[in-house]
């Protein structure tokens, strides 16, 4: 949060609350690339929390839930590189100011590796400069290995073009996104070869090709806390067997034969270099849009399960608006198969996309869905226009070379994904809920601790200071008492000596 004019009393309380969430939020200090703590002028302090997770819920070096709000940001055009493409330090500080706390960054496979077996250090050391500037407003950013149809020559981008192996088919019929990976047998059979390892022009087979990149990534970042971990590879398309999915079981086989030996492969990779950042593995396409998974417990100890939610009507065209209560039953669908996933693995849950347009309801809908939920979330996207999908409507920017101030922001839009929610929980949460007719924001949670003992009492509650709620929001609150600033935007409340559970109702 930027420090705005305030009298020395709420500035006395604003520091109380930095340290308050001084344990969930990270800093650049220590990751191993020459950023050492830096003075951050007008920025909140941050310190390094490298963030873990006990069952479902992501946790913070006191033992703490920590709730994740934020965006995608993926560069999918050469050099598939944030800041060139204008992503920087006023973009991480406006993130901030509205309560966001991570980024879900593209790394992109072409770029990173464009021949086999040579890396490019120079995009590694953009991507870790993004990082920590994140990192110092107070963001973590997950890594991204992302693909949309593998590769420029089938209207997507991710893979290197010596990663294409296609049976030398042509790219038609030319349907965009996503309708070639319904449409086009070469994109098919490019995923058919990257599934079974199947060996490159060069000789290199691309399955120990990508678990080789994510070694070097891994590599690089191990030990920079600002990141809050690995994200294996963006909706994993099960090639030629597609249709074997569409059906409300997902496709058990293509899971169990292909895509969960992948994820182990994947983790094994990552493993020799970085034991200590979260993984996180995704379903195939199709969960997507409420099919199940079979994927199992990848069997490690700090593993997530990165899911997205849509309505295939919602993201479609704006003439055909989608049936508001078959997207809930769909996208509640997606939500809870995620839940059974993580009471199957253990694994922390991660929304990593969802919204991709600029429909309210859609947006409020699934954003209510996720505090159902108790989801931690990142919306697609903080700007839009791509060769996948280039619909300007999925941003919040406008344009990423101007300023996020005025015009160029949809401020609409975004009063409606800036909402209150606990950043940080000093124990175990069993709800919470935003009211948007009443005004109202709710929370209640167990004193006791996730995984076992804390290490803190204070929770944290982002209220945004100008939306509904505004500077004069009232508390009634049991079990805790409330510790910072009046109108404070991080509402900071200590648990009461003995109290078993905390109840907190924010009104206007």
């Amino acid at each position: 949060m930027l420090l705005r004019r305030r009298p020395v009393a709420a500035l006395a309380a604003l520091a109380l609350a930095a340290g308050a969430v001084a344990a969930a939020v990270p800093s650049s200090a220590g990751n191993g690339h020459g950023r050492g703590p830096k003075h951050r002028g007008q920025a909140e302090p941050t310190v390094v929390s490298p963030l873990s997770h006990s069952g479902r819920w992501l946790t913070d070096n006191q033992g703490r839930v920590v709730v994740l709000h934020g965006f995608n940001m993926v560069a999918k055009l050469p050099p598939y590189d944030v800041q060139q493409a204008g992503f920087g330090a006023d973009d991480a500080a406006f993130l901030q100011q509205h309560g966001f706390t991570t980024i879900r960054l593209g790394v992109i496979w072409k770029r990173l590796e464009p021949s086999p077996g040579i890396f490019d250090d120079g995009y590694l050391k953009s991507v870790a400069a993004t990082v920590a500037t994140l990192a110092d407003h107070g963001i973590y950013s997950l890594l991204d290995f992302h693909q949309d149809m593998w590769n420029e020559k089938f209207q997507g981008e991710g893979a290197p073009d010596w990663a294409v192996v296609d049976d030398g088919l042509p790219a038609d019929p030319p349907a965009g996104f996503p309708g070639n990976y319904f449409a086009m047998p070469a994109l098919w059979r490019a995923f058919d070869h990257f599934w079974n390892n199947d060996a490159t022009k060069s000789g290199v087979r691309l399955q120990d090709a990508y678990a080789a990149a994510w070694r070097h990534v891994a590599t690089y970042f191990r030990g920079d806390d600002a990141v809050l971990g690995y994200d294996l590879l963006n909706e994993p398309f099960p090639g030629s067997q597609w249709y074997s999915c569409l059906s409300p079981a997902g496709c058990p086989v293509f899971d169990k034969q292909y895509l969960a030996p992948f994820v182990t492969k994947m983790l094994k990779a990552v493993r020799s270099a970085d034991r200590e950042h979260l993984v996180f593995y995704e379903p195939q396409l199709s969960f997507d849009f409420s099919a199940g998974t079979s994927i199992g417990d990848p069997g490690d100890a700090l593993t997530g399960f990165a899911f997205h939610a849509y309505c295939a009507a919602a993201v479609g065209a704006p003439e055909t608006p989608p049936t508001r209560a078959a997207c809930d039953q769909v996208e509640d669908r997606t939500l809870s198969n995620a839940d059974q996933q993580s009471s199957t693995s253990g694994d922390a849950l991660l929304l990593t996309e969802w919204g991709a347009t600029d429909d309210p309801q859609e947006l409020s809908s699934v954003a209510a869905d996720a505090d159902r939920h108790m989801d931690s979330w990142q919306e697609w996207t903080y700007v839009g226009g791509d060769p996948s999908a280039a619909k300007p409507t999925e941003g919040i920017i406008r344009d990423l070379h101007k300023p996020p101030t005025g015009t160029n922001v949809k401020w609409d839009k975004l009063a409606i994904l800036e909402r209150p929610y606990p950043q940080v929980v000093a124990g175990t949460p069993t709800s919470w809920s935003f009211d948007t007719a009443a005004r109202t924001f709710s929370l209640s949670y167990s004193t006791h601790g996730v995984s076992g003992a804390l290490r803190s009492s204070l929770t944290v509650v982002y209220i945004p200071t100008t939306g509904l709620l505004g500077h004069s929001y009232h508390v009634i609150v049991g079990g805790a008492h409330v510790v910072s600033a009046p109108g404070a935007s991080r509402l900071v409340l200590r648990t009461l000596p003995g109290a078993s559970s905390v109840k907190v109702t924010v009104l206007p």
